[in-house]
């Protein structure tokens, strides 16, 4: 298996790296990113691929859910980083459609880490569910799933608005916040409205 991406190396060298050296060479000295993105890590959703961004355009962050938690040490760091120090313009967070984190948002689990992860996104089911009623009594559950999955794109915004970094940043106008939303069925992302 590891061969595979080895071989998917080398043809990256060949029809990409060694085609823009000015580029490459650039990135090996820094990175000057526009944009941080915090998506899910779902394999299906690759941010730099699905926007068609090339390498160093975006300073991505990866998680279960696209799940921004209030006080997370880890996501504050990328914060900071990504305001203060490479100075991006825009925060997307970017969620999609068939999440799987989001529809485990209906169902207990007994596991360690996945049920006190997702307590950070607890509010969308709650909300959702007083709109459109519970998994089993909702009469239309694709609107449902799908406004889970909308709804956790708000809570995240909101929740990135409680870092002193990104709110200071906001304030001064230094960068805009924006929700996006992927399709794996069409692979078409729109802007989520807040």
């Amino acid at each position: 298996m590891v061969e595979r991406f080895l071989e998917g190396n080398r043809k990256f060298i060949e029809e990409d790296f060694s085609k823009a050296p000015e580029h490459y060479a650039k990135l090996a000295t820094g990175q000057s990113p526009t944009s941080l993105w915090i998506a899910c890590s779902d394999s299906r959703v690759d941010p730099e691929r699905i926007a068609g961004a090339r390498m160093g355009d975006m300073f991505v962050h990866r998680n279960i859910g696209n799940i921004v938690p209030v006080g997370d040490k880890n996501l504050g760091t990328v914060l900071e980083y990504a305001v203060n120090h490479l100075k991006v313009n825009d925060i997307v967070v970017c969620g999609h459609s068939d999440c799987g984190a989001m529809k485990a948002l209906d169902h207990e689990s007994d596991e360690e880490y996945i049920p006190v992860w997702l307590k950070n996104a607890e509010d969308v089911k709650i909300k959702v569910d007083k709109a459109f009623g519970g998994p089993g009594e909702c009469t239309d559950p694709a609107a449902r799933k799908r406004e889970i999955e909308f709804e956790n794109i708000h809570l995240q915004l909101k929740n990135l608005r409680t870092y002193e970094a990104v709110r200071g940043a906001e304030a001064a106008g230094d960068i805009k916040l924006h929700g996006i939303y992927y399709d794996l069925a069409t692979g078409a992302l729109e802007i989520v409205e807040e």
